[in-house]
């Protein structure tokens, strides 16, 4: 079920995913647009991995986070995972 991870209700768990899918969104565009500015390419890194943080974290209200995890860790996932995981982590 989808509540047994959290007292959120599933509207509000549904509010914080679009919220979170959203600002992920954003800062993926708003990364790759200034991308074409001067010393862009440090822009880029930051509001992309926001981006992405904040899209992991938006699955992270509508299944859980043990859940998540689980998922992400499942023998097919385990390489994309680490690189991901990997790649978000040099960028910090």
């Amino acid at each position: 079920k989808v509540l047994d991870a959290s007292t959120l209700s599933f509207g509000t768990r549904v509010r914080w995913f679009a919220i979170c899918f959203v600002a992920g969104i954003v800062c993926s565009i708003l990364g790759t647009a200034l991308l074409w500015l001067p010393k862009g390419i440090k822009l880029f890194a930051v509001f992309y991995t926001l981006g992405n943080i904040a899209a992991l974290a938006s699955t992270c209200f509508l299944m859980g986070p043990l859940k998540q995890l689980k998922a992400m860790f499942e023998p097919k996932r385990l390489v994309a995972t680490v690189v991901m995981l990997v790649n978000i982590l040099s960028l910090l």
